[in-house]
């Protein structure tokens, strides 16, 4: 039997709704819709337009179900950390931007009480300073705690607008550095300390569970009636919890057959690691800056960000702003594969490289401070920035390997860097091993596949929900070439 389930995948930059039709050997995305997210600056600072988000996500499910009557379900996905303080039923302001830097005085408060590497064994969380329990640390010296009964983040807070329930997904709570690490329960000594109410958090749940039914409010906005259940006014329609930290819904999606893999998921950024059944806190892995986020199935999502294609990007912008014409991004990636002699390689990941502005000048900087000639040229710069990727991602592979024992013969590559043939080839280069690359859409497709076992669809372990991907959606393989 093949069924239905509609997917909400947010990114930070852009939002869609996909149908997801699963059946036993059949899973395929259709795109419903699409729409931008764009953050707005007020005079308290940098917020997300989570009105016109809601806006947008119910004109998409909108569109889904008249398309697709029989929809089963509702999961949604999105960006981690961010969050909407409630009283009651109402928001108490727009979800602030994790690049407001009003987070700056939250990680002195935090670390006055608790030091990073008392966290670190608390939450085994890489330090990042826009982490909810540091936002959550300024909002509380502000005074704007006090009236709030609620905190939900970004996943939770559309699904409470959808149900009417407030429930906090666990993958996603992970990452906001107040749940154990170990027991996967939140930290009432450490949310204690830190002087949060206890009342911000809402019980959690796990992926697969049944967070509730549409609003009789919703169904009528969605053309479905008032009513609820299937004796009422139509099917029953309830919202599913995914993995809905949108990278844990994209490894749901690794089209492994074996355990034995790392993957990246690239995009913007890439995370790079590999899944573990228990987390690393040790002091090594907290020097190398690596993080232990909440996966499916109790699974732990051992990473490292990396810098992304956001190098690439920016890049592109800065040459089309200063020649006022568009590039055409296939030429300048052909281009940057026939450069046939050794570009220069820099550190990806360092800080001068992530705000906004002249990336080409940033990478030639970056060498002319340590006496090294610099790319020359966009093909030059384009090879030089994949190679630093691909090499930023051998590193971060090997050191996974190294701190958690894990076994790695091949590396999977999902989200939008995989079709990047240029780029996938020179990771299998850099780390000697075989490259697996796609799918594309793998966050929309973790999430389906963990709504469809919810509802039956299909049956199985995590493993078994890849070797579905692997079946419908056969990764492209890229072999290391020998050494130049």
């Amino acid at each position: 039997m093949t069924a239905a389930v509609a997917a909400v995948d947010l990114g930070a930059t852009s939002g869609r709704v996909m149908l997801g039709y699963v059946g036993h050997d059949e899973m395929r995305l259709v795109p419903v819709a699409r729409f931008p997210n764009q953050p707005v600056r007020t005079v308290d600072g940098l917020h997300w337009n989570i009105l016109e988000l809601y806006r947008s996500v119910i004109a998409g499910l909108t569109s889904a179900v008249r398309e697709e009557p029989g929809v089963s379900s509702i999961g949604i996905d999105s960006w981690a950390v961010d969050y909407a303080l409630l009283r009651g039923d109402r928001m108490l302001g727009a979800p602030f931007h994790y690049r407001d830097d009003r987070t700056a005085r939250g990680v002195e408060l935090v670390h006055e009480v608790a030091p990073f590497e008392e966290l670190y064994r608390a939450n085994g969380l890489q330090f990042l300073p826009f982490n909810t329990l540091y936002q959550l640390a300024a909002d509380r010296d502000g005074g704007w705690l006090d009236a709030a009964d609620t905190a939900l983040l970004v996943p939770d807070l559309l699904a409470f607008q959808l149900t009417g329930e407030r429930r906090a997904e666990a993958t996603n709570a992970s990452t906001t550095g107040l749940v154990d690490v170990a027991t996967g329960e939140w930290n009432e000594g450490l949310i204690a300390r830190l002087g949060l109410p206890r009342r911000l958090f809402p019980p959690l749940v796990r992926p697969g569970a049944v967070v509730g039914e549409l609003l009789p409010s919703v169904r009528a906005e969605l053309g479905l009636g008032s009513g609820a259940g299937a004796g009422a006014a139509g099917p029953s329609l309830p919202v599913i919890a995914i993995g809905s930290h949108d990278t844990a819904s994209a490894v749901v999606a690794v089209p492994a057959t074996a355990p034995d893999f790392a993957y990246i998921s690239s995009g913007t950024w890439s995370l790079v690691g590999v899944e573990l059944e228990h987390p690393v806190v040790t002091d090594a892995s907290r020097e190398a800056n690596f993080t232990n986020e909440g996966g499916v199935d109790g699974r732990v999502r051992f990473l490292q960000n990396v810098s992304g294609l956001w190098l690439l990007s920016e890049s592109v912008r800065t040459w089309e702003r200063e020649g006022g014409e568009s590039l055409d991004l296939p030429t300048l990636l052909s281009q940057a594969a026939a450069v046939a002699h050794p570009v220069g390689v820099f550190a990806a990941g360092d800080p001068v490289f992530i705000a906004p502005g002249d990336m080409p000048g940033r990478i030639a900087g970056w060498f002319g401070s340590r006496g090294l000639r610099a790319p020359s040229g966009r093909a030059e710069v384009v090879r030089s920035i994949l190679e630093s990727l691909a090499e930023a991602y051998a590193v971060s592979i090997r050191t996974a390997v190294e701190l958690s024992g894990a076994a790695v013969s091949v590396v999977h590559v999902v989200g939008g860097g995989s079709q990047n043939e240029l780029l996938c080839q020179l990771t299998a280069d850099r780390t000697g091993l075989p490259v697996l690359a796609g799918p594309v859409e793998a966050t929309a497709i973790g999430n389906v596949l963990v709504q469809a076992r919810a509802r039956g669809l299909v049956s199985g372990s995590l493993e078994a929900l890849r070797a579905l991907v692997a079946r419908t959606h056969p990764p492209r393989r890229y072999l290391p070439r020998p050494a130049r």
